[in-house]
């Protein structure tokens, strides 16, 4: 019984893992450092729900719920409370040869926004779910996620210097 369990979540981690870890990469604005750990945090609570998991009707959904409640817990923690802000950066790691390529300015622009305001656009833009999908996914209102989308969007398009399309009609 628990070998099947225990092969049935690992072909699951064999082809899911690498989408959640874009998925988490683009949450965290690139830190892949903390992708990874949340991917492994995500890991961990599905392999512990796993019957429930099995059960569910949308398990992409699940999924996509579990990962951003894992960001949620990874904000909360005290050390991360007590990280300082320095006037001088720490040289920048390197970029990983596989990674996906994401512009510098999209990346820092993603960075700006807080994590509510990118989980809203990431899950909205970059894998293209519903207002409905993304409003679960996020625990929140549609209401909710359209306006976080929306101010989410114009702080992109001022650090992006992307003017909106002008209208057709005068």
């Amino acid at each position: 019984m628990r070998g099947d369990r225990d092969k049935q979540f690992h072909d699951f981690v064999l082809a899911q893992r690498a989408g959640l870890l874009r998925t988490a990469t683009l949450l965290t604005a690139g830190d892949r450092h903390l992708a990874e750990d949340l991917v492994q945090s995500t890991l961990t609570k599905l392999y512990v729900a796993w019957p429930s998991f099995q059960r569910a009707d949308n398990a992409e959904a699940y999924m996509r719920r579990t990962l951003t409640n894992a960001l949620s817990d990874e904000r909360r923690r005290l050390w991360r409370r007590r990280e300082r802000p320095t006037a001088e950066l720490p040289e920048l790691p390197r970029t990983d040869q596989h990674s996906e390529p994401m512009a510098d300015s999209l990346r820092t622009a993603l960075r700006e926004l807080p994590p509510r305001m990118r989980a809203a656009v990431v899950f909205r833009y970059f894998h293209e779910l519903t207002v409905t999908e993304t409003a679960a996914a996020l625990d929140c209102s549609e209401g909710t996620v359209k306006s976080q989308t929306s101010r989410a969007l114009a702080h992109l398009r001022t650090a992006l210097e992307i003017r909106p399309a002008a209208p057709a009609f005068r």
